[in-house]
């Protein structure tokens, strides 16, 4: 391990951006946030909250291209797509698609697994001596079907999980009634994991992380980043608001608009923004036990503080445009499918940007051809999940530590 404190920025401060600036302090850096909006004002503010470490398999599984069509044809379907936005979408979409085979989803199920596998363990030594660490509650996940039978047509993705180590308990209708009563009649056979886990207000855990970072030395700084500094081939400083801000690495945790800064590092990274929804119902009259992944629905319903989350949909329509009305439709009419006979004071929606690759791994590593500049984005649906595991590698990187798993399936120069 190199013994000399950096200065280290950090351009995102969502959970990858703060997970690496707490474990770079650790290591003993001097670390610099830097975000346009503030913490958790993208998807670290409104995802499912479900420390997922089950959530292995990818969205281009076998069989994606048979069953697409109609699910995009269906308004029952939680794939939507903007038309306009096709032709700008397609040759990212044809990549993405070339992967909906068993064997590209296994090798990517591996890669996602190597930072998701153990979230929960994860999570709880990052928010260690935090404020944050109220909002971490160890929990089942349960993944809910209507019978049997729709469970056994996923074969091929409970046996990739069984690859990979988990052990689930399977519980009939009677089984699941006692597990808990809140769900409607139809569904009448669950998966129950253990060791998972979900945080109770996503968007105030990750501010109250920032927070420590400040509170550890750190500095926080509200701006736009729009290149970096650099000097034969070594970064320098990064590029905000039109002010250099001198520093010895900087980590690009950006999401989704990862892509256009990576592009002036000379790395074209095909990277779509994957549209996704929630839907809070508040104040409800009955709180679920264990976050669910309601596989009939395809949505994710998680208890939070006040108020249950359901979250979930596929839309792909850019950047720009406004949120739009039938996904959220969607979402309103499975809540009233899952949960017949609840009652909520009121509703509160939401529309963000997750960051999709088109091979679906997360972009982790030092970029070829310019030292000192790393990435951390790409993470699709497990953003949270993974993201303390993603900052740990990452400082162990910067640090001069080699980490104790194989980096390269992540490392952004399989994109030079």
């Amino acid at each position: 391990m190199e013994e000399t404190a950096k200065t280290i920025a950090i351009v995102g401060a969502g959970i990858v951006g703060v997970s690496t600036a707490i474990h770079l302090q650790r290591d003993g850096h001097n670390v610099v946030l830097i975000d346009k909006s503030g913490p958790a004002e993208g998807t670290s503010f409104g995802n499912g909250g479900v420390l997922a470490s089950a959530a292995i398999v990818p969205v281009t599984g076998p069989g994606l291209m048979r069953k697409a069509p109609r699910m995009l044809l269906d308004p029952k379907e939680p794939l939507f797509l903007r038309w306009g936005y096709v032709p700008k979408l397609m040759p990212w979409l044809l990549k993405y698609l070339s992967h909906a085979n068993a064997k590209d989803t296994r090798r990517i199920a591996s890669a996602v697994h190597g930072i998701v596998g153990d979230s929960l363990t994860e999570h709880l030594a990052l928010a260690e001596g935090t404020q944050a660490r109220r909002y971490i509650h160890p929990s089942d996940y349960l993944f809910v079907y209507n019978n049997r039978a729709k469970f056994e047509k996923e074969a091929f993705d409970w046996e990739l999980r069984r690859a990979h180590g988990l052990e689930w308990d399977e519980l009939n209708a009677e089984a699941f009634r006692k597990y808990d009563s809140i769900y409607a009649l139809e569904f009448g056979f669950a998966t129950r994991l253990r060791d998972h886990g979900r945080i109770s207000d996503p968007g105030e855990y990750v501010k109250h992380l920032a927070q420590h970072v400040v509170q550890q030395g750190g500095r926080f700084i509200k701006a736009a980043v729009s290149d970096v500094a650099r000097e034969n081939g070594k970064v320098t400083g990064v590029i905000a608001g039109g002010e250099v801000i001198p520093c010895d690495a900087v980590v690009f945790a950006t999401g989704v608009w990862s892509g256009p800064l990576m592009k002036k590092l000379g790395l074209k990274i095909p990277i779509e923004a994957e549209r996704g929804y929630h839907l809070e119902l508040w104040e409800p009259s009955a709180m679920p036990k264990s976050p669910v992944m309601v596989a009939a629905a395809k949505c994710v319903v998680t208890p939070m503080d006040g108020r249950i989350r359901i979250a979930g949909i596929v839309e792909f329509g850019g950047l720009d445009a406004p949120p739009s009305k039938a996904p959220v439709e969607l979402l309103r009419h499975s809540a009233r499918r899952v949960f017949p006979n609840l009652t909520w004071k009121h509703e509160q929606e939401w529309m963000g940007s997750r960051p999709a690759p088109t091979d679906s791994i997360p972009v982790i590593g030092e970029v070829p051809h310019m030292k000192g500049v790393y990435t951390g984005f790409g993470h699709q649906h497990i953003g949270l999940t993974g993201g303390p595991k993603t900052g740990r590698l990452l400082a162990q990187m910067i640090s001069g530590r080699t980490p104790n798993m194989d980096m390269s399936v992540y490392a952004p120069s399989r994109y030079s």
